[in-house]
């Protein structure tokens, strides 16, 4: 695997997905908590989850970098996923962070841990893309990973997004560009 394929934190392996992890995708985004803030995500059919799977590795083929499966260290079961994915906001090119974990998960600091990484990741190798995250107003779990991941509010940057209003959270640095 090349230097960005994996990641390793404290008590996390994150790694580039593979077809073997198709279930674990199909697992988390079946769960109705999992996906109760982003229901456009939630998937049902392992079909749906091959196909997410297969727009994961084009990202990965096209700019080298994507989400990232988390699992424990030395443990094999998935715990989520995280990483990033260019987009456009208020018509800038930008990283969105991505983070999703397994209800079972929650609670345990993995998902501020794994967004904590990929953000320095993302800082030391895509430094040139603002990074952003999305979150619901009402997500205030996903609102706090973003803080402890080093990111902070940018209201005048909040909006519409796929599922409802978005509230923007910025990392270090990026809200000067999105000025």
């Amino acid at each position: 695997m090349s230097g960005h394929e994996e990641l390793i934190t404290r008590r996390l392996s994150l790694r580039r997905p593979t077809e073997g992890d198709i279930d674990a995708v199909l697992a988390i985004h079946r769960d109705p908590a999992a996906c109760r803030h982003n229901p456009s995500d939630a998937l049902t059919t392992r079909a749906e989850a091959e196909e997410r799977y297969g727009r994961w590795d084009a990202l990965w083929q096209a700019h080298g970098f994507g989400y990232w499966t988390v699992r424990s260290r030395g443990a094999s079961p998935v715990l989520g996923f995280c990483g990033v994915q260019p987009m456009e906001l208020v018509g800038r090119p930008v990283l969105n962070l991505f983070y999703r974990f397994a209800p079972a998960a929650w609670g345990h600091g993995f998902a501020g841990e794994a967004a904590t990484a990929v953000v320095s990741w993302s800082a030391a190798h895509v430094p040139e893309l603002p990074l952003i995250a999305r979150i619901r107003p009402e997500n205030l779990p996903s609102q706090r990973v973003a803080l402890r991941a080093g990111l902070r509010r940018a209201e005048h940057l909040d909006g519409p997004g796929y599922d409802g209003f978005d509230r923007i959270y910025v990392a270090e640095g990026s809200a000067s560009l999105l000025a």
